[in-house]
């Protein structure tokens, strides 16, 4: 496990990886019965969404986008992430969610902040939610007492996932033209 003031250490994980991910999901998953729908946290739980869903024959697939403002401590040896209330970019209507067993998943569980906000709109919509990550970081997590109900792996590393590898700095990919 790293010291939280040393710097972040980076792990690229390959698709034999992410299949190796999947089939360790799959039994977890299974074992807490069939589910109505599952929910796609943009833009990290759309391509392990995307996989979930196929291996798991759930056709009702929704998304939802929320994010933080960019809000830090100013302390510099503390910079962890203030709480702060997210803005819902995207989110299914409540009666899309009202009584039903949905899965819900993102790439990564890190501060815990993005699976446990839509975690409770969820839930105010009178939906069940079950939270799936590839990656669960308990190191980063901003709630102690909370992990997701699935993982594939735990980490303290920041993941690359394979359909990440050639975006570059925020998303453009390096050496590529730009147009604005």
């Amino acid at each position: 496990m790293q010291h939280p003031r040393d710097p972040i250490r980076h792990e690229m994980v390959t698709w034999e990886e992410v299949d190796k991910l999947v089939d360790t999901l799959i039994p977890q998953i299974r074992s807490a019965g069939s589910f109505d729908g599952i929910v796609l946290i943009t833009r990290g739980g759309i391509i392990p969404g995307g996989l979930l869903a196929e291996a798991l024959d759930i056709t009702y697939i929704l998304t939802a986008a929320v994010r933080f403002a960019d809000e830090y401590s100013e302390i510099p040896q503390q910079r962890t992430p203030r709480m702060v209330l997210p803005s819902f970019l995207q989110f299914p209507e409540a009666s899309l969610l009202r009584d039903r067993k949905l899965l819900m998943v993102d790439d990564v569980w890190g501060s815990g902040r993005t699976s446990s906000a839509i975690r409770g709109r969820l839930e105010a919509a009178n939906a069940t939610p079950f939270t799936c990550v590839f990656h669960y970081n308990p190191y980063r997590s901003l709630f102690p007492d909370e992990k997701p109900d699935f993982y594939g792996a735990i980490t303290d590393a920041y993941i690359i996932y394979p359909w990440e590898v050639d975006r570059g700095i925020d998303g453009i990919r390096e050496n590529e033209p730009q147009t604005f």
